[in-house]
């Protein structure tokens, strides 16, 4: 065919690239555009007048379908025109896919000998020899591939890529406009994946009520993921589904909300972190909770973090997360026979998963590269959506990474301190190189444990290297900027390694600091002129002007555990303060809890939960209508619990006796404790069985019955953890405890959202003062449970006389044994004495009113403030505001 003018002839120039003017221009663009609602007609013109500038055969524009996972053609000059809207590929297959799968150009001068050609017989691409595609990204988000094709062979050079990449660029908003008005995409679907793509859904009941009603049973199978869900639901069958149900309003009530969410500028942080919105908070953690589906988390530190980017996200503050990728997450439990725990690794379908790759700045995936003396470590970033938040984490499984370092990632706490040091450095260094090739600029580091540490120097090397100033002046124009928060009380919770594995890890950043061996040691040791090991903890605290332990409690433990990092300063001068956590509301409180709420604290109440005043209207609630709410959850999580127990006795071929024995194990009509968390032995889960022959009296007694329900994990390497939790899962099979003491197997936060939403007393007993906060307990709160707990943590400042139970008096022993035997005993003395008597004491109605009126007085005086918004607020107008310097007035006394 004839070639339009503006391309030179000449065969010297045939590889030369277009020029400059050949650029699609803003005025071109919008006179592409042709009526509004007709963007078919408009993606026609577009690929009709990219063929014609760049001189090609063919130029056709491929969509992703909603599920991100498939291509459909919805505009070509040169195919054959009856393929639009038919012909469909996945992003692992054919050219076009390869574009999309790697977000990349991608240019082929005979497309027939590449690996990924696929032939199309219906688009009639049999005359077509070259083939050059550019991914369509719209603001960081990929929307499909553009490209031309001709028949001659033809090398497409770097410059015409260039260029037809920043074509591409020019209308890729024609594009996502297309992709979201078009016929090609169903609006039930579109919207559908707009949901499940942004975990807002996972805290809005209504949201994630409409993926559960599209099919319960896979629902549950899926693990609640609405990625997963969807993908097996092409388009027809899903729209039969939603007619079936009547969906599509809901979906569009859904979908609606979730914009208006989005777009919200009226937050409570557009009035108070204003200067956040420049330069927001980078918030590190080794470990996000969010939600069940993204298995990136082992326990409570990174649930926590779930709760406080979510409660970021509710209150409109600027701040991305910064995390790893575990392909293999933490691990999945199994019990044997014998009660010991056994562990599964597991690959993740990144495809089941709501992430995309990160486009940076440049409009291409983002790629970190950090260097170690054994070569350089390479990751590519995801991007997934948390409300108004966005969380990045960084995947080490990337080409030209060796074995070694393409596994470092696959396992979250997983490997020896080799692996460990490998990791904190590609979370912190790596993690703020992604940030800064996403155009990222943070004004406040804040570090959620020390595992990030690293970080902290990459940031002065970077100011150091922006600003032209040495280490020691860029340290403390970085320090005002990082907020550290130490989680543990534990001294094998803080992260140790040897010299010469940090040496070999971070000895390129060490010299581009300038710094010596010994100094940049230094940096991580209590005691700098020590051999001592580097200690994150340290680095973490030594490098930050804003530090904090997660309760009062663990504000005092912590401070004496570091006083020699202040030499000359007495305990209680130690620079380091509190915020005691808090949980995340909407996300833990149960369905039929929020609306008893909404009925009686006013709609939106959750907006204001932080707010004391929020929860008066509690000790209005009829007595009865608050015990049968509680009563239902119980139900439920019964319910829950056996349809668990059966699965995994199936599963280890136990007999048919025992499967229907757990058939109908626990019952609502007993009073019910649930223990979950970390098997590790100073949490002491052990501690019930103290006395195993009052144990089976006290939960025997046919009046008053008591029953267990148990789950945790031990960590892989945690022997006596191990032990301890094979105690109490051999408990399953002693016939004094059977079909009252039930173990759950592979503890995630769906098994925790269960317990916690339906159990009457929740259990924490660990050896004080070893527990930092815990917040287990306070999703129980939420939910109208009772705290049975050791006066550590929270509840050391929570408990009141009259909002839950307490064993001891909070004072500890220096003996070990005398410290335990006292605390067991004290257990079982307030079971006796207090619980047990105070739960069965009923009036004619059935109704325990002294249980009810500690359950509304629970509710009332710690709902508010132990609430993951309080918590954020606090870390906003203590930490990050003036972290940012964006406070107006701080007057320094003189002493």
């Amino acid at each position: 065919m004839d070639r339009p003018n503006e391309l030179v002839q000449d065969q010297d120039h045939a590889a030369c690239s277009l020029d400059a003017s050949y650029v699609l221009t803003g005025e071109e663009i919008g006179n592409l555009v042709a009526e509004p609602g007709k963007p078919a007609e408009t993606l026609m013109n577009v690929v009709a007048l990219i063929a014609r500038r760049f001189g090609t055969d063919v130029c056709s524009a491929y969509l992703l379908e909603p599920d991100r996972a498939n291509l459909v053609l919805a505009a070509t000059l040169g195919l054959r025109p009856e393929c639009v809207g038919k012909l469909r590929m996945a992003v692992n297959e054919g050219l076009a896919g390869l574009v999309a799968e790697q977000v990349r150009p991608v240019a082929v001068e005979q497309a027939r000998n590449h690996p990924r050609f696929k032939y199309f017989i219906e688009a009639g691409e049999d005359a077509y020899s070259s083939f050059l595609g550019v991914p369509l990204i719209d603001r960081g988000v990929l929307q499909g591939v553009l490209v031309v094709q001709t028949i001659e062979a033809r090398a497409f050079p770097e410059n015409e890529i260039r260029q037809l990449t920043e074509a591409a660029s020019r209308v890729a908003n024609v594009v996502s406009e297309a992709r979201t008005l078009d016929r090609f995409i169903a609006p039930v679907q579109e919207r559908l994946w707009a949901l499940a793509r942004n975990l807002w859904w996972s805290w809005d009941h209504d949201a994630s009520s409409l993926f559960r009603d599209i099919d319960p049973l896979r629902w549950r199978q899926l693990n609640h993921s609405p990625v997963a869900l969807l993908n097996e639901y092409p388009l027809e069958k899903l729209e039969e589904r939603a007619n079936e149900l009547a969906l599509h309003s809901r979906i569009n009530y859904a979908y609606r909300r979730l914009r208006e969410y989005e777009e919200g500028e009226h937050t409570w942080a557009a009035r108070r972190a204003g200067v956040l919105r420049a330069r927001p908070v980078a918030y590190f953690s080794a470990e996000f909770g969010v939600h069940e589906s993204l298995p990136i988390y082992s326990g409570g530190l990174g649930v926590l973090a779930g709760d406080h980017i979510k409660s970021a996200s509710d209150l409109g503050i600027p701040l991305v997360g910064v995390g790893l990728f575990y392909g293999q997450g933490y691990f999945r439990q199994r019990l044997d026979r014998d009660g010991w725990q056994r562990e599964e690794y597991l690959e993740t379908d990144v495809n089941q998963l709501p992430m995309e790759t990160a486009i940076g700045k440049n409009g291409r995936p983002v790629e970190v590269q950090v260097d170690t003396r054994h070569g350089p470590i390479y990751a590519k970033v995801w991007r997934v959506s948390v409300g108004r938040c966005d969380l990045f984490l960084l995947d080490s499984d990337v080409e030209g990474n060796t074995p070694e370092d393409r596994e470092m990632t696959s396992r979250l706490y997983g490997g020896d301190g080799r692996v460990r040091v490998h990791q904190e450095a590609l979370l912190g260094i790596g993690g703020l190189r992604a940030l800064r090739a996403l155009g990222i600029t943070p004004g406040v580091l804040h570090l959620n444990e020390g595992h990030s540490g690293f970080a902290v120097l990459e940031a002065i090397r970077q100011r150091m290297d922006d600003e032209g100033i040495s280490f020691d002046k860029a340290v403390p124009r970085v320090a005002r900027e990082v907020v550290f928060t130490t989680h543990t009380p534990v001294p094998a919770g803080h992260d140790r390694f040897d010299a010469d594995l940090i040496e070999e890890h971070l000895g390129p950043l060490r010299e581009a600091l300038g710094l010596s061996k010994d100094r940049f040691m230094a940096l991580g040791r209590e005691n700098p002129d020590s051999d001592e090991r580097f200690c994150m903890t340290v680095l973490g605290l030594r490098l930050s002007r804003r530090a904090n332990a997660v309760s009062s409690l663990h504000g005092e433990v912590s401070r004496a555990m570091w006083t020699g990092l202040t030499p000359g300063k007495s305990e209680d001068a130690v620079p380091i303060g509190h915020i005691t956590n808090g949980v995340h509301a909407p996300t833990w409180l149960a369905p039929q809890m929020f609306r008893l709420y909404d009925r009686h604290l006013g709609t939106g109440w959750h907006l204001h939960g932080s707010d004391s005043k929020t929860w008066d209207g509690i000790e209005n609630v009829d007595d009865g209508e608050l015990w049968e709410t509680h009563f239902h959850l119980k139900s439920r999580m019964i319910e829950f619990v056996r349809r668990r127990a059966v699965k995994q006795a199936a599963r280890r071929d136990e007999p048919r006796a025992v499967l229907q024995q757990l058939e109908r194990a626990l019952t609502p009509d007993a009073l019910t404790i649930g223990f979950a968390r970390r098997f590790a032995t100073y949490k002491r889960a052990n501690l019930i069985l103290a006395d195993i022959e009052k144990l089976a009296t006290l939960i025997n007694d046919p009046k008053r019955p008591v029953q267990f329900v148990f789950a945790g994990k031990a960590h892989p390497l945690d022997e006596p953890g191990k032990r301890v939790l094979q105690q109490i899962a051999q408990l399953m099979r002693d016939p004094q405890f059977a079909e009252k003491f039930i173990f759950v197997e592979d503890y995630d936060i769906n098994v925790g959202r269960h317990l916690t939403q339906g159990v009457d007393v929740w259990l924490n007993n660990p050896r004080r003062p070893l527990e930092a906060s815990g917040t287990s307990g306070q999703k129980v709160v939420l939910n109208g449970g009772l705290n049975l707990s050791v006066l550590d943590g929270w509840w050391a400042e929570a408990y009141d006389g009259m909002n839950g139970f307490a064993i001891g008096n909070g004072r500890t022993h220096s003996d070990m044994n005398v410290h335990d035997t006292r605390d067991g005993e004290d257990l079982m003395r307030v079971l006796r004495e207090e619980v047990i008597p105070l739960y069965y004491q009923r009036d004619r109605d059935g109704l325990p009113r002294g249980w009810i009126k500690r359950m509304k007085r629970t509710i009332r005086t710690l709902g508010w403030r132990f609430n993951a918004d309080r918590m954020v607020m606090d870390y906003t107008l203590n930490c990050y505001v003036p972290a940012a310097g964006g406070t107006s007035s701080d007057l320094r006394l003189q002493l």
